[in-house]
């Protein structure tokens, strides 16, 4: 006599029920990460309040980009211009146009120009211009061809997996405590 217990019936069918119901949850949650990831790897365009032209000043003018982003040298972020650093300029130079217009609004009314933040890093990390300026990487590198720019975009990803292939390529550190707080 054998000490199998006979089969159930259905316990195949019961079986291939869990393995079917198990892959579409999987299937859910990967199609999910999948499109979070792909919709994030790029940061989705950005309307300005108003349409700076980097090609006039950074490529046309050679102005440098701490000229207007003084903060890089000194900040974890570069920030952006306040009012009064386009107004150095513009408070003479084409006030006629539509977008100086905007600007000379801005400073009537007392408002700051609300511009909108680009490359956002998460809290965790401890990121500083002062680091790569130091190593001298040019903006470029992370920031794409902005002086070639009429409106800025986002280039890169600036993801954990972009970041550290340039620091290898570069030969720079890859501890966790280089960027992780």
């Amino acid at each position: 006599m054998s000490d199998k217990a006979p089969k159930r019936p259905g316990t195949r069918l019961r079986k291939l029920f869990c393995l079917a119901v198990f892959s579409y949850f999987a299937l859910l949650v990967l199609a999910t990460l999948s499109a979070s990831l792909v919709r994030g790897f790029f940061a989705p365009p950005t309307t300005q309040p108003i349409a700076f032209p980097h090609t006039t000043h950074a490529d046309k003018l050679n102005l440098a980009c701490d000229f207007c982003h003084s903060g890089v040298k000194q900040e974890a972020s570069a920030g952006v211009p306040a009012l009064s650093v386009c107004l150095s300029c513009h408070r003479a130079i084409a006030t006629d146009r539509p977008e100086i217009e905007k600007l000379l609004g801005y400073e009537r009314r007392g408002e700051p120009v609300r511009w909108q933040r680009l490359h956002n890093l998460p809290d965790f990390i401890h990121f500083t211009h002062q680091r790569h300026i130091q190593a001298e990487q040019p903006c470029a590198a992370c920031h794409g061809a902005v002086e070639r720019m009429l409106e800025v975009q986002r280039v890169r990803s600036l993801k954990m997996g972009w970041c550290i292939s340039c620091h290898r390529s570069r030969g720079a550190p890859r501890d966790c405590a280089t960027c992780h707080k």
